[in-house]
Order: C-alpha cells, then sequence, then structure tokens
C-alpha cells in the first residue's frame, strides 16, 4: 500500500486505511430533498455531464477557476485510492453519487496549495474530516481554513470520532449547513 506523502501542513498526514468491505449507507434522509430550482429538477438529471463539475465555475471575480497547485494532482490521486477508515465512511454511507441532497462531491481535491477530503463546486463547500494528527496541527488547520475561506469557499470540520460514533448527526449537521449556503445557478448547457 502506498503511503501518503507529506504535504506543507501536518493534518495532510494520515495513514492509509486497510481495504475492507464497503460500508452501508444510510437510508433516505426523512427529510425532503433541498429545493435546487426548476420545477422537477429533471433537468439536472438529463443533463449531459459538464467535465470538471461545473466547468470551472468558481469565483467570477478570479475568471471563474479556483487556484491550485498543479503538482498536488498525483498526490490526491494517490490519496483516493487510500482514504481513510474515516474517509471512507462519510463517502459511502453519506456523499456518494449525489446520494446527500443530489449534490456531487469530489474527494481529495486540490484547492489553492492543499488538498481537501472533499469538495462541492456547487455549494462551494469543503468537508474536512480531522484525524487523530490534526490535534497537533490547530494552527495549520486555523490557516489552511483561512486560505479556503479567502476563495469564497465554506469549511466545515469534523472529527474521525463524530463520523464514526455519530455518523447521523454529521448527516443532519451538514444538512443545516448547506441550508444557509447558496447554490451557484446551474450551467445554461443549451438546449437540443
Amino acid at each position: 500500500m502506498i503511503e501518503k506523502k507529506p504535504l506543507p501542513c501536518p493534518e495532510n498526514l494520515t495513514s492509509p486505511s486497510p481495504k475492507g468491505q464497503p460500508l452501508p449507507r444510510l437510508p433516505n434522509p426523512s427529510r425532503p430533498p433541498l429545493d435546487r430550482g426548476g420545477e422537477s429538477g429533471e433537468e439536472l438529471l438529463n443533463s449531459p455531464p459538464v467535465k470538471g463539475g461545473l466547468g470551472g465555475v468558481g469565483l467570477p471575480e478570479r475568471g471563474g477557476v479556483l487556484p491550485y497547485n498543479k503538482n498536488l494532482t498525483a498526490l490526491a490521486r494517490e490519496n483516493r485510492k487510500n482514504p481513510t477508515p474515516a474517509e471512507t465512511k462519510i463517502w459511502n454511507e453519506v456523499l456518494r453519487m449525489r446520494q446527500f441532497a443530489g449534490y456531487k462531491f469530489l474527494r481529495q481535491k486540490p484547492l489553492a496549495g492543499y488538498i481537501v477530503d472533499f469538495y462541492c463546486s456547487e455549494l462551494r463547500l469543503v468537508v474536512e474530516i480531522d484525524g487523530d494528527s490534526h490535534a497537533e496541527s490547530v494552527e495549520c488547520d486555523a490557516e489552511r481554513t483561512r486560505v479556503l475561506q479567502s476563495l469564497g469557499l465554506t469549511v466545515v470540520r469534523y472529527t474521525n470520532a463524530e463520523v464514526f460514533q455519530n455518523i447521523a448527526g454529521v448527516y443532519d449537521n451538514l444538512i443545516e449547513k448547506i441550508e444557509k449556503l447558496t447554490p451557484l445557478a446551474p450551467l445554461d448547457r443549451g438546449g437540443l
């Protein structure tokens, strides 16, 4: 198994997880999905995919593209192959395949000089899972959060313990957080 290589901040050092059985999914939420605009939301399901999520839509004042360090893409790919147990759990039970209120999340996304655990471009939302190593890197986490927030992103952090011991609470908390966010308008992809 390939170990994750260190990044500028120690919070990016995590040990690879053993490959195990897929985790069960949470049942559909008791709440209805968030209103995403449109009559039925079918236009989102029937639209052709756009490579890169929203086709590079980011911050308008920065040309629509969020900055990232291209040297981190290979490491991000390796991190996706070797997720931590907590990342695997939240991915399989909450964020994978648009099962979280229909929003698309990406794993191990390079943004600025960092690799974030999960990112939703439509909500401009970063979800970070803080492992045991994060206890020693409070200053680094604060700087990382400050940099990401300066790009117009919302950063939400959960601990490994929260993910393992209260995944339903993490789910409910994320629902509350995104209800306060304004999603980007869907792209006009032109009708055929």
